[in-house]
């Protein structure tokens, strides 16, 4: 299960209560995107809320595909946004409560450890295999961005 279906929605049921409405937890469900981002509910929600969706939508659901915003960039762009905190020196729980205060999401503690212990395995293979090809490029690159995880 990828770490981007692991991330909620921080005071799901007030908001919901504002929209006057339901919709899943889950920060990157298709129908929570939908319910979200509409103006019609935007402009429902109280002032901090709607600051922090329209911070996120800013961040992670600005591109031109066609499918936006179920064409898996806002995934892939919040996975980098973990990867860059991780980087910074923040660990799990500083994570969580940099995203809450961000975009008011959240996620345990736990995922977030599991996703990043995923992510240095990954570069630690790719590590290896890039050394094995004989691409030292791609080893030392990956090398460097593992150990910005650690």
């Amino acid at each position: 299960m990828a770490i981007t279906d692991k991330i909620y929605v921080k005071n799901h049921q007030q908001i919901a209560s504002q929209l006057e409405t339901s919709f899943p937890k889950g920060a990157f469900k298709g129908a929570t995107m939908d319910m979200l981002f509409q103006a019609e509910n935007l402009a429902k929600l109280d002032d901090a809320t709607q600051d922090r969706v329209l911070d996120f939508a800013t961040d992670f659901m600005d591109c031109s595909c066609e499918a936006n915003p179920h064409c898996g960039h806002p995934e892939e762009k919040f996975v980098s946004y973990l990867l860059e905190l991780r980087a910074q020196g923040l660990g799990p729980d500083a994570i969580v409560d940099v995203m809450g205060d961000d975009y008011m999401l959240y996620a345990y503690p736990g995922d977030v450890l599991s996703f990043l212990d995923g992510a240095v395995r990954t570069l630690e293979a790719v590590e290896t295999l890039a050394d094995v090809d004989g691409r030292d490029g791609a080893a030392s690159e990956a090398r460097r961005k593992r150990e910005e995880l650690l």
